[in-house]
């Protein structure tokens, strides 16, 4: 908002504003990134699909083991997050400040330490997926360049989470779509060979590295360390809410420290089921032949876009949350929950919709493979049918989060992927001819579950006290 030449921050408690209003405001940018985050996957996916199935499978078997590592990783940004929107909330800046600079120390180190441990377990990840000889050399090459950045990529999503956490969602926004023009422009030279285009009746030729597979992690890997680096740099802006400078203290804050594992430790617990789970379905799948593990990634991937919108809902209901009860009003920390699931969960729906009619347009933006195609469209219209539960979940875990109500999501996503979705799909797998369909209706099936037991603990409210 302007007031003459200069601009001020909305106030996000401020009552005279509806807020229907300031949750588009917080999230719109929110959408817009998320989309523009994971086109860095998506771009990856479609022009590694050119090379064929082979290629594919080495990206996907890597993918649910990059999913857990960020899922750590965000654990780490929910839990500073969540006290710099609380301390904001409360009007106290100078703790908020303290909140970013421990937020620094703690994910260089833990990025540091992710870094190291999985290059030294990398050569072995494909193999203990059950990946075909043939992607294995491609599967490592693309894991040990994406956790080489590992440290940038902490900075990127703890970053971002404690600038749209104090209210700007703007300038994460700003350096994604700067990052994904840097990473289309790498995939386009690393990982085709130099090839002729023309225009018109001009040849041009482009250069190429022809790295394959290796080109699409190296320029994902350094579009990602610039987005990580400029976010750090936005840290120290001296008109930022929770702007810092060099001349704060830097000591580790052990006390604070403690503060954030009690809030990060069950949603990394929660992002550790939810992706060993992904683990075990893959493994499962991956038995199924590389057609099957080719679709089963690549519907992933087309499933993730319907779910980009509803998520920027979330992040604002996680910020809106925790600032309200921040300041004490809890009636408005209920009524912004309240307003976020129900718009977040009304668009996953619609997009649920889109999905089911659209989803052979969906896998052939990926892949050209026409068995690929048919098998991906066919799993991805029985996941539509769980789109607006899934969607429930989502906003929800968003509303709890910010009341620092972690476990909540933490114990419906264990029942939901260990009772519900690996039992099942294992049986289906197992004792039928569905195949993979049969591992997507398991899916199904714990998306359901999770959004009915999401509801219940909603509307309970007892979220509202958690934080005492």
């Amino acid at each position: 908002m302007r007031t003459g030449s200069r601009t001020r921050k909305l106030d996000l408690l401020d009552k005279n504003i509806l807020p229907q209003n300031i949750i588009w405001y917080l999230a719109w940018p929110t959408i817009i990134e998320q989309v523009l985050q994971s086109m860095v996957q998506y771009v990856d996916s479609a022009m590694v699909g050119v090379l064929g199935a082979a290629a594919t499978a080495a990206v996907a078997v890597n993918t649910s083991t990059i999913w857990l590592l960020n899922g750590l990783m965000n654990s780490v940004a929910i839990g500073f997050s969540v006290l710099v929107a609380r301390e904001i909330g409360a009007g106290r800046p100078r703790q908020a400040r303290n909140v970013v600079r421990q937020s620094i120390l703690a994910s260089s180190c833990s990025g540091v330490v992710l870094a190291v441990i999985v290059q030294m377990i990398a050569g072995k990840l494909p193999i203990w997926m059950g990946a075909a000889d043939d992607v294995v050399p491609d599967a490592i090459i693309y894991m040990r360049y994406i956790a080489a950045v590992f440290p940038f990529t902490m900075g990127m999503i703890v970053f971002s989470a404690i600038i749209r956490s104090s209210g700007d969602t703007r300038t994460p926004l700003m350096f994604n779509i700067l990052t994904n023009i840097i990473n289309i422009i790498g995939n386009f030279l690393l990982i085709f060979p130099s090839r002729t285009i023309l225009i018109g009746n001009s040849a041009f030729t482009i250069w190429g590295a022809g790295m394959g597979v290796g080109g699409a992690a190296l320029s994902s890997a350094f579009s990602t360390s610039f987005s990580g680096l400029c976010l750090f740099a936005a840290l120290f802006r001296k008109d930022h809410p929770a702007g810092i400078s060099w001349k704060g203290d830097w000591k580790f804050d052990t006390q604070l420290l403690k503060t954030v594992v009690r809030l990060g430790t069950p949603v990394a617990l929660e992002r550790a089921t939810l992706s060993f789970g992904q683990i075990a379905l893959t493994k499962l799948v991956t038995g199924l032949g590389t057609v099957a593990l080719a679709s089963h990634h690549l519907a992933n991937t087309a499933e993730s876009i319907t779910y980009l919108p509803p998520s920027g809902f979330a992040t604002a209901a996680t910020t809106l949350v925790a600032q309200s009860l921040g300041s004490g009003d809890r009636t408005l920390a209920k009524r912004y929950g309240k307003l976020c699931t129900m718009y977040g969960t009304a668009l996953m729906t619609a997009m649920g919709v889109l999905m089911y009619l659209l989803a052979p347009q969906l896998m052939g933006v990926f892949t050209n493979d026409a068995a690929v195609i048919a098998l991906g469209t066919k799993v991805l219209r029985i996941e539509a049918f769980a789109e607006p539960f899934f969607g429930l979940s989502l906003l929800v875990f968003g509303v709890l989060r910010g009341a620092g109500d972690t476990k909540g999501p933490f114990l419906i996503s264990l029942f939901g992927m260990w009772i519900v979705r690996l039992p099942l799909a294992w049986a289906l797998i197992t004792f039928t001819n569905l195949g993979l369909a049969g591992a997507w209706i398991a899916m199904m099936g714990d998306l359901i579950v999770r959004g009915i037991c999401s509801l219940w603990r909603f509307r309970g409210g007892s979220w509202l006290t958690t934080w005492k």
